[in-house]
């Protein structure tokens, strides 16, 4: 039994690791997502830190990115859609899985 049983404990932490590894990733895009959104909004500093973190904890509203993507449009006041801020989180994601696989 003690093969299968560490063969259930190493799926369990791949399981754990895979998505703790999605976590940071999602985190990170959404920092990047932030920052980049900071900066049109010319916003600088710690403000444009400030609104990184708040783009951040609008994900924790609901599943899926639609959180993220509603709070940055509104604060565009209508001069980004919602296609153009979720091309530039996906373009983000792909930043940020490159950083969290650098280490970084």
């Amino acid at each position: 039994m003690t093969t299968f049983n560490d063969r259930e404990n190493a799926f369990e932490n791949k399981y754990a690791h895979d998505e703790e590894t999605k976590f940071k990733i999602a985190a990170r895009a959404n920092k990047l997502l932030g920052l980049w959104a900071a900066d049109l909004l010319g916003k600088t500093g710690d403000d444009a830190a400030a609104y990184a973190l708040e783009v951040i904890k609008a994900d924790f509203e609901e599943a899926g990115h639609e959180d993220v993507v509603r709070k940055v449009v509104a604060d565009f006041k209508g001069d980004m859609s919602d296609d153009e801020i979720r091309a530039k989180l996906n373009e983000l994601t792909s930043t940020a899985v490159e950083q969290i696989e650098a280490g970084e």
